[in-house]
């Protein structure tokens, strides 16, 4: 089942694509934000999609075989981002999104523990494993329960942070952790399972932003970004944690204050009640768009 985009009509609206315009997805995913893009942009439009996994990349060239739209599809890290433009012939962006959800492809295919629902190793990196930094694995094995503890709690805002690091270097200490099974079992044996969210959901979630650095990549790409957009040029961003979206709503901020730009939407936009019923995931999405004025 492919991947539901969400917000997809409140993107579409908020950017407002025109016809031979250059169009910039950050986070390709399954390419549905890109597909419905092109539809505006049509023959004379560019997109240029980026992606750290591979297989997103590889699917999303599969599914949008089709598109009228020039395409450059690309395997890269935002960090990359202006070498990625300029092998793509452009110098300057008219659109971009940046959709920092995870794919269904992510979560329940992927094999890298994302999901707790099934057990898998413990890597949670959007990249190659080989090539990361660390893993969720390295993390729960060999980090201090202080630098745990300050994981759970800034990244996952994690109540029982305190405790639940308590846990994981008392587990470790009989056994490695080293499946999304043996981490579960560690946060239930603090939090047992009540009501329809699942105790470890916060857990997953710091241990995922902190191996894959979310918040740092998201401070550094978003002047970035925001360098190569051209004037009337817009920015939409969907986030799913407060965490995150304290960072976008802070830089958009900062530069309506500075007279750089103009946010389209001062309240944050939110999934219809409809929305929500269909597709679950997009019940936590918060959507901000931004003009650049020069």
């Amino acid at each position: 089942m492919r991947h539901q985009s969400v917000l997809l009509q409140e993107v579409l609206s908020g950017l407002e694509p025109k016809e031979g315009s250059v169009y910039l997805d950050l986070t390709l995913g399954d390419g549905g934000h890109a597909e419905a893009v092109s539809k505006r942009i049509g023959p004379r439009g560019h997109i240029i999609g980026l992606d750290r996994d591979k297989n997103a990349v590889t699917r999303s060239q599969a599914l949008l075989v089709s598109l009228e739209s020039r395409v450059t599809f690309k395997t890269a890290s935002w960090k990359e981002l202006g070498a990625v433009l300029k092998e793509a012939g452009e110098s300057m962006i008219d659109s971009a999104l940046l959709d920092l959800g995870m794919s269904s492809f992510e979560l329940e295919e992927s094999g890298k523990g994302f999901s707790f629902q099934k057990s898998e190793p413990l890597q949670m990196t959007y990249g190659d494993p080989a090539e990361a930094l660390f893993t969720a694995r390295d993390i729960v094995n060999s980090w201090d329960e202080e630098h745990l503890r300050d994981i759970l709690l800034g990244y996952g805002e994690e109540k029982s942070a305190g405790r639940i690091a308590k846990a994981i270097v008392a587990r470790r200490a009989e056994s490695s952790i080293e499946t999304t099974k043996d981490l579960v079992e560690v946060v239930e044996s603090v939090h047992p399972r009540r009501g329809k969210i699942h105790p470890a959901t916060k857990t997953f979630q710091a241990l995922r932003m902190a191996v894959n650095d979310e918040v740092g990549e998201l401070e550094r790409v978003l002047p970035g970004v925001w360098s190569y957009l051209r004037p009337k040029g817009r920015l939409a961003v969907i986030s799913f944690e407060s965490i995150t979206d304290r960072i976008v709503k802070r830089f958009m901020k900062i530069s309506e204050s500075n007279e750089d730009g103009k946010r389209i939407n001062k309240k944050v936009i939110r999934a219809s009640r409809e929305e929500g019923i269909s597709n679950p995931r997009a019940r936590s999405a918060k959507l901000r768009i931004i003009e650049k004025l020069r």
